[in-house]
């Protein structure tokens, strides 16, 4: 049963606007709780596209959104394209994007998104493709690691840390997220920022890497349009500012769209009480122009 609440689902609602008839994409399945949000506004005549590169998370959704008029697919968001041509749709009225890791990913002690995992540290979306986090770690060099770290976690600390790693790595290969978890740990300084795990920023990184993650960011604003009808809505919702920034950049300067949202909706204190992982969404709104 899964475990994962989705973010802002009243604001998404509200700017997605599903109605009977209404055809949507939702470019990233996950639990389905957006799906499904969206799949029971749109019933019993619209539909809801819905994909995901992670393998498990279809697999639970064909049972989970049984009943729905929701297809699913094992595919990226930046495939959305072929996938609609595929199952017979044209142009769609809203696409989601939800880029924040999944809770049931963090709960699958056999994947590594979560720093107390025992599990091999991969945190590949597609566990069948790529190649995991672990490799990367035990093989780098400590300067290629250190960029790694700064650039995809926003890490000020990545030369310590990747220095400390490659250091842990010459006693034995690391295996497993709490491996890596407790070495960050270690190499935080005494005044790292209290608000969040210190390892919170590398585990970033590392999971940008393995999953290409703002490549397909990049690829998905410059496809996605063109799969909405004209007044159709592009939402989608960021977790940092590596997501955020091409989002809002292509929202202002793509001519195919207009932006809804002059600055981001954020959760309400509600929200974040409720569901402490929603406290750094973003959520933007654009629209397709005629």
């Amino acid at each position: 049963m899964p475990i994962h609440i989705p973010v802002m689902p009243t604001e998404v609602l509200e700017w997605l606007a599903p109605a009977p008839g209404k055809l949507m994409a939702d470019g990233t399945l996950g639990g389905g709780g957006h799906t499904r949000l969206l799949a029971e506004r749109v019933a019993p005549t619209g539909r809801v596209i819905a994909v995901d590169r992670d393998p498990a998370a279809v697999t639970a959704a064909e049972t989970l959104l049984a009943g729905l008029p929701v297809s699913v697919a094992v595919a990226s968001y930046v495939e959305l394209p072929a996938v609609l041509e595929e199952a017979g749709v044209g142009l769609v009225d809203g696409i989601l994007l939800d880029l924040g890791l999944s809770s049931d990913q963090l709960a699958d002690d056999t994947r590594g998104f979560s720093f107390h995992s025992d599990g091999e540290l991969d945190l590949r979306f597609d566990p069948t493709t790529g190649e995991p986090a672990s490799r990367l770690v035990n093989r780098m060099s400590a300067e290629t690691l250190a960029d790694l770290i700064f650039n995809y976690g926003e890490e000020r600390c990545s030369r310590r840390i990747a220095r400390r790693i490659v250091e842990e790595r010459r006693q034995a290969p690391i295996t497993t997220a709490r491996q890596l978890a407790e070495i960050v740990r270690r190499a935080a300084p005494a005044n790292y920022d209290s608000h969040i795990d210190p390892a919170t920023r590398t585990f970033q990184a590392l999971r940008i890497a393995v999953n290409d993650e703002l490549k397909h960011v990049r690829l998905a604003l410059q496809r996605l349009p063109d799969c909405l009808q004209p007044g159709g809505r592009f939402a989608v919702i960021s977790f940092h500012s590596l997501e955020d920034r091409p989002v809002k950049e292509a929202f202002k300067s793509d001519p195919r769209l207009r932006t809804l949202t002059t600055k981001p909706i954020r959760p309400t204190d509600d929200e974040i009480h409720r569901n402490p992982r929603a406290r750094s969404a973003k959520l933007r709104i654009a629209e397709r122009v005629a």
